[in-house]
């Protein structure tokens, strides 16, 4: 049930999504994150969207596709302290409720779609997917001169497609640049 669920969330929101430009690339981000004994950096390239949702007194709901490749560090695999390194690729639909300038402050979520190098197994944490959804929280200031920063808390786990699912938190500092 609950695949057919997520299934549903994510065909519904690739169809909201399909008029914007999905290749034309618009901003560029970095981004640190720790968790569960494990350290991720992250790059990422962002395609906007055009569309304004739920438009009044100045703001609006948009969003972008976040195209975002990751290396993640475990500092205790297979809880015995040794170290687990994967690479995680994704591809993210992310909403954002913001100022029609785009400018200033912002709240956004997203749920998108990872596949990870190999199976995540560090600090009693154990995948047992290489695929992962990976959704996310966060807020964050867009400066004057297209300067993104922000902090969000993101989530991974399979969503009850294969069992264990014992998911990981990362906390995410973000630092992005529209070109």
């Amino acid at each position: 049930m609950r695949l057919r669920i997520s299934s549903l969330i994510a065909v519904a929101v690739t169809a909201m999504c399909t008029s914007s430009s999905v290749f034309a690339i618009d901003s560029g981000s970095l981004e640190f994150a720790t968790g569960n004994k494990t350290k991720m950096l992250r790059l990422g390239l962002q395609s906007n969207w055009d569309n304004k949702w739920f438009a009044s007194n100045g703001t609006h709901i948009g969003g972008y596709w976040d195209y975002t490749l990751a290396q993640w560090r475990g500092s205790n695999f297979q809880g015995k302290g040794g170290t687990q390194n994967l690479a995680d690729i994704g591809v993210t639909p992310v909403f954002r409720f913001q100022n029609d300038s785009k400018k200033g402050f912002y709240g956004e979520a997203g749920i998108g779609l990872h596949m990870l190098s190999e199976i995540y197994d560090n600090n009693s944490r154990h995948f047992s997917t290489n695929f992962q959804f990976g959704d996310h929280i966060g807020v964050g200031y867009v400066t004057k001169d297209g300067w993104d920063l922000s902090f969000k808390i993101q989530h991974y786990s399979n969503g009850g497609v294969k069992r264990p699912n014992p998911g990981v938190n990362f906390a995410v500092l973000k630092a992005g640049y529209a070109f």
